[in-house]
């Protein structure tokens, strides 16, 4: 029951007493009647709460972490922080690129599920993921958060950009940052996942564009997208955001393939 006060609803103090005990009731009563299942291995959960994942498929994923490099965030298995010989070797538009967890099981299932099903169970579980890890820290705040752009043909056909929800996920506190609106990709190119290595490199080169210039000129910016694998996709981006003016280029992908 609502109430209108002038342009806003409001509920009254008793329904709200009531609805905050009855609740986790009401949450009980659904979980026992519908139980979570695990999206790893579908098996049964005892609560609903993300991430929907058991013990065993949660103790299955592969966390990134230090010691890796301070450029493109390549995993070390010991040694301190340090660049990779890649990075050593190359000159990267982006300032540093982070990946959360190891592109396998169970989140590439996930992954696969969201961006080629259109199914949407798995992003609570990324965000309870991406908050856990503690995602924010890894990263200065940016001005603007601008998930990697699908080109127009292959967004009709998705009905949607998955990067965007990844970055809406995993970054609830920055949303009013999110801007989908203004990179582009402008040139249809093979998806990464059919691709050999050395295709990869150059699949991705003179895709974007950046009609606005002036919106990024001077900022900070965080690039998201789904997986990291050759870093070609992010540094063609990056390139585009560096003629522009960007002032500090930082990149996110939530997992990285080996």
């Amino acid at each position: 029951i609502k109430f209108r006060r002038g342009e806003k609803f409001f509920a009254p103090a008793p329904y709200r007493i009531a609805m905050r005990f009855l609740h986790p009731l009401l949450t009980s009563f659904f979980e026992l009647l519908f139980p979570a299942r695990c999206l790893g291995c579908d098996g049964q959960l005892a609560s609903s709460r993300p991430p929907l994942l058991c013990s065993e498929c949660r103790n299955s994923i592969s966390r990134i972490s230090s010691p890796l490099c301070t450029c493109c965030g390549t995993p070390f298995p010991d040694g301190p922080d340090r660049l990779c010989h890649v990075c050593q070797k190359n000159t990267f538009a982006f300032d540093r690129a982070r990946s959360l967890f190891v592109y396998q099981e169970p989140l590439r299932s996930l992954i696969h599920q969201l961006k080629f099903n259109g199914s949407l169970a798995g992003l609570s579980t990324f965000a309870a993921l991406a908050e856990q890890a503690g995602i924010a820290a890894l990263f200065h705040e940016p001005d603007l958060i601008l998930p990697v752009p699908l080109h127009l043909k292959r967004l009709r056909r998705r009905e949607f950009n998955q990067a965007l929800l990844l970055a809406k996920a995993c970054f609830p506190a920055w949303k009013n940052k999110i801007r989908p609106d203004l990179l582009r990709r402008h040139r249809f190119t093979v998806p990464q996942t059919r691709l050999g290595g050395a295709e990869r490199l150059t699949n991705p080169s003179g895709a974007f564009s950046l009609p606005k210039q002036q919106k990024v000129r001077g900022k900070r910016i965080l690039l998201v997208d789904d997986v990291f694998t050759t870093g070609s996709t992010l540094q063609e981006c990056a390139k585009v955001l560096r003629e522009a003016g960007a002032m500090k280029i930082e990149t996110f992908k939530v997992t990285r393939a080996g």
